[in-house]
């Protein structure tokens, strides 16, 4: 039954009354326990002329968004204005999950499950490259730093994809064009920053899974079936992906409605408004915006030196054979995905228990440049590669918390065009990457040591810090 919380009625032949309406059906929908919002403005100047009258019902549950109406017919020749909960709503017998059932395993644990698993994919294809440079270089004769242009060519289409692909999320959800996307729609604010640990997770164990299985199958079938090998694989997600996954709960033919209620009441309310994208004078004139664009870059920068020459570094500086840099490499990324995990938990445990949103993700973000920067200065000092993997494990599970950090700080400023906003800093980012991609080359051809670029990438991470913590926020920003 409908929670009742206040009404009045309109007499009939009563003064001119505006109100808003949303109509909500299921047959149509062909989405058992699923609402189609669908605001409508009307207005009744004659309602004593009017046989039929309206009654129309506001949600209390904040399920609808700002000014959502539920309304019915009926044959009274009263109009009156309610209040009632999600309840007055009753999808079909058998439409949706038992609640039960659902809080088992809820749908967004399926989500981003799929999303981590093609975040291992996506990070798996890239890492075959950074293993095969090591044989190819030395077959013919590369120098370091056409070595660094060939590391860094994997890189170009990031920059104006990840643009467009932010964009077209924002527009026609994340199912159709990127899995992140999704996985932002489909969590609440306070469990987001969890959301994006388990997914990053999930793109940091894919640099695991490529490092110790790639010179195992060059081994067998070459670098051109290596690369076939991880592509069938995810031709293969593809399909579990699009039979399984909607890109908005409000699509979904299997969650709980109080699943559903749960995850779209975590929403801002903004995203259920049509205001107008902000113009790029708009964005470039806020200092919180730039707060994130320079984290990015940083991030980016000091992310894919270590994911483009960690195995060449541990060759040339240690003279192990391909295999033990595999290794070597592998154990930092694997130690990665797992504290990002607590990264993101950490995060929203803070927020949970009151702490703001601007504190929580300076903090995360300080320990996220902080921690690594000083690690690259110690690596100087390391005199076995064992201890030179000690130092890049610190530096990249510490690197994780930028997850928690700049990373989920987009929604927080400007949760509408969250999509559109990480594709912007992350093309911007996807730059900074395959410059200091191409520059660690050319030091190390220069200067014959990775040391000096290390070194000014640990300055980066430092001077980052202060700009991200003087102006980031954790308000909204673009309405």
């Amino acid at each position: 039954m409908a929670s009742v919380r206040s009404c009045r009625s309109v007499k009939p032949g009563a003064s001119p009354v505006k109100y808003r309406s949303t109509r909500v059906g299921w047959a149509a929908l062909g989405a058992p326990g699923r609402l189609s919002i669908q605001s409508v403005s009307s207005s009744s100047s004659a309602l004593g002329r009017d046989r039929r009258t309206d009654t129309a019902c506001a949600s209390s549950s904040g399920f609808l968004g700002d000014g959502g109406r539920i309304t019915m017919r009926g044959g009274r020749r009263v109009v009156a204005m309610c209040t009632a909960s999600l309840d007055a709503v009753r999808p079909p017998p058998g439409a949706a999950v038992a609640a039960g059932a659902a809080s088992a395993f809820p749908e967004r644990a399926k989500v981003v499950a799929l999303v981590a698993a093609v975040m291992l994919l996506c990070n798996a294809h890239r890492v075959v490259m950074s293993v095969a440079v090591v044989p190819l270089a030395a077959q013919y004769g590369w120098s370091s730093a056409f070595l660094g242009i060939v590391q860094s060519s994997f890189l170009w289409g990031y920059v104006f994809s990840s643009m467009v692909g932010g964009a077209l999320a924002d527009r026609y959800g994340g199912k159709k064009v990127m899995a992140g996307a999704a996985a932002l729609w489909w969590f609440p604010t306070q469990e987001r920053a969890t959301a994006v640990g388990i997914s990053m997770g999930g793109f940091h164990l894919g640099n695991v899974v490529s490092f110790l299985s790639t010179p195992i199958i060059m081994s067998h079938i070459g670098l051109t079936g290596t690369f076939a090998f991880f592509a069938s694989l995810g031709y293969l997600w593809l399909a579990v992906w699009l039979f399984n996954v909607e890109s908005d709960p409000l699509d979904s033919h299997t969650i709980s409605k109080s699943e559903l209620q749960y995850i779209v009441s975590g929403r801002s309310a903004s995203k259920l408004q049509g205001n107008k994208f902000p113009t790029l004078k708009e964005l470039l004139s806020k200092m919180q915006f730039w707060a994130i664009i320079v984290a990015n870059v940083v991030n980016n920068w000091g992310y894919f030196v270590l994911l483009s020459w960690m195995p060449v570094y541990f060759k040339t500086v240690y003279n192990v054979n391909l295999k033990q840099a595999a290794w070597f490499s592998a154990i930092p990324w694997a130690v990665m995905a797992m504290s990002g995990y607590v990264a993101g938990a950490s995060a929203d445990f803070l927020i949970k228990s009151g702490f703001s949103i601007a504190l929580v993700r300076k903090i995360m973000q300080s320990i996220g440049f902080i921690g690594p920067g000083v690690s690259l200065l110690c690596l100087k000092f390391a005199q076995t590669p064992s201890v030179a993997a000690v130092l890049m494990t610190l530096a990249l599970s510490l690197s994780s918390f930028s997850q928690a950090g700049y990373f989920c700080n987009v929604q927080d400023i400007a949760p509408k065009y969250a999509g559109s906003l990480h594709g912007l800093t992350n093309g911007i980012g996807t730059v900074a990457a395959i410059v200091s991609t191409i520059g660690t080359g050319y030091f190390v051809q220069w200067l014959g040591s990775f040391q000096a670029f290390l070194t000014l990438t640990a300055g980066l991470y430092f001077s980052a810090t202060i700009f991200y913590n003087t102006y980031a926020t954790g308000d909204l920003v673009f309405d």
